[in-house]
């Protein structure tokens, strides 16, 4: 339920109905009956829920610390780079065509298209968008990507409810902590061992913490929507088989965008739930990880924000090949590397990405690939990282037979867990190397605000055009100035 439409005694009233409305009613904790705006300070570990509701509820009225509010507006213009170029390829265009063809209430827009459809449509076309190819952020801990679910689903209830600039920026931030503190409660490697995927896990509560936030839902909702969220939490491994990135899409973005929203939009509607879904017997938590850590939900709230931990990538490759491809580039700069003087490249990388990117199917996914393109080229355009029929070039595959791959368990470090080095011999046996610990974009290493723009401005720039690609830019970095995000739905559409 929303603080704009509050029902008095909703909650109340609804459980109470039907003769055994009395005895369910009773059986309830206490914070269903009352729930006081301020409440007393919880024990470690009890009142997860609540607690983290009540921040929920806090957060979007919250000044945003300097630095953390333009880290914020970068996410925000990265993703909606990403979005617009997606849009353009096949997991955009399917998704597209998907949700025209399902009608609807005209809500919400779909980047790059004439059209509009509902707030929940509209959330998971832009999310598929979004995560169409390797573009969006990512988070080098848990390997969460939250902008490609967060930014769509918080534009999406943006434009449905007529929120301004400042709300979604705090809505944004809110979803990228929901997503990245589920995954560090959980355990990453616990939730994959499961053969679950943390990026599909994690991606519906970073989607329902921005959708919650711009549906101003009060604690009780906050509570209901993160129940309704847990209960459509999903997303099993099985993703790395997909093989053009369409599942994968729906998988890291599109179902989690799709289940936020729908889930703050059911509350907003009058739906009841359970109030305390991360504690308690069948809770969230133990249910997808066998040593949870609860506290982590809620631990430095307001004080940490992972919207200023992502990785912004530079290039529009999966996140194993962002250090590797740096190394390379700049070895290739520093030695003035060439087809004719280079006989043997070897790429070394964490056991766990060598995994993902070892001759992969898809282009923007396959390091040998991309080093080979990168040593015939001098650099990896977003064209070439998606281009099929250059993976099947004869140059290139020649050049692909001197790349070779090394996963290296001593690269696998929670310090640097993305890191990259590259050993290249040359014909005249001479031997260079280098170590990328973070590639640029990360928090170790950031992108300015300019940076961001110029990489978003080839990402939108060919979708757009010049003008409308500027303007959007503009306003992203002013976004604070902005009193309806409405107003985006001129510059957002091709």
């Amino acid at each position: 339920m929303s603080e704009t439409e509050q029902k008095p005694g909703f909650a109340r009233r609804t459980m109470l109905q039907g003769a055994g409305g009395l005895i369910a009613a009773a059986a309830l904790p206490n914070a269903v009956n009352a729930a006081p705006a301020t409440a007393p300070a919880a024990a470690k570990g009890a009142d997860v829920t609540g607690r983290l509701a009540r921040y929920m509820v806090q957060a979007r009225a919250r000044e945003l610390p300097p630095q953390v509010l333009i880290e914020c507006k970068h996410r925000i213009l990265d993703t909606l780079g990403a979005m617009i170029s997606g849009a353009r390829l096949k997991p955009g265009q399917m998704a597209l065509q998907f949700v025209q063809s399902q009608g609807g209430v005209q809500e919400a827009s779909v980047v790059a298209s004439p059209f509009r459809t509902t707030a929940v449509n509209a959330a998971l076309a832009n999310a598929m968008c979004a995560h169409a190819d390797e573009t969006d952020d990512f988070e080098p801990v848990t390997k969460a990507h939250p902008g490609c679910s967060v930014v769509p689903s918080a534009l999406a209830m943006g434009e449905k409810l007529g929120r301004s600039g400042p709300e979604m920026i705090r809505a944004v931030a809110l979803g990228y902590d929901l997503c990245c503190r589920l995954l560090v409660a959980l355990g990453p490697d616990l939730v994959r061992g499961t053969h679950r995927s943390a990026e599909g896990t994690s991606s519906t509560f970073g989607a329902v913490g921005a959708a919650a936030s711009m549906a101003r839902l009060d604690e009780m909702g906050m509570r209901f929507a993160i129940s309704y969220a847990a209960q459509q939490v999903s997303g099993l491994w099985s993703w790395v088989r997909d093989e053009e990135h369409v599942e994968k899409a729906f998988d890291f973005a599109g179902m989690g965008a799709r289940n936020g929203v729908t889930a703050a939009s059911m509350v907003m509607a009058g739906f009841s739930g359970v109030p305390d879904v991360l504690e308690g017997e069948h809770n969230l938590l133990i249910a997808l990880s066998t040593q949870p850590k609860p506290e982590e939900m809620v631990a430095d709230l307001g004080k940490r924000f992972y919207v200023t931990e992502t990785a912004i990538k530079t290039f529009s490759v999966g996140y194993p090949i962002q250090a590797p491809l740096d190394a390379f580039l700049t070895l290739r700069r520093q030695n003035n590397l060439t087809p004719d003087n280079v006989q043997h490249v070897q790429v070394r990388l964490p056991p766990d990405g060598a995994g993902i990117v070892n001759n992969n199917a898809m282009p923007d996914v396959n390091v040998q690939h991309l080093i080979a393109v990168a040593l015939q080229k001098g650099a990896v355009s977003f064209d070439d990282s998606h281009s099929r029929p250059l993976m099947q070039d004869r140059v290139l595959l020649d050049l692909r037979k001197r790349v070779e791959l090394v996963a290296d368990k001593a690269l696998q470090t929670q310090e640097a867990p993305r890191a990259g080095f590259v050993e290249v011999t040359m014909k005249d046996g001479k031997k260079v190397s280098h170590l990328t610990k973070y590639p640029p974009g990360t928090k170790e290493s950031p992108l300015n605000t300019e940076g961001v723009n110029a990489k978003v401005r080839d990402l939108m720039g060919p979708v757009l055009g010049k003008d409308k690609t500027e303007a959007l830019i503009k306003q992203i970095n002013t976004l604070e100035m902005l009193d309806d995000v409405r107003k985006l739905r001129p510059l957002l559409t091709a």
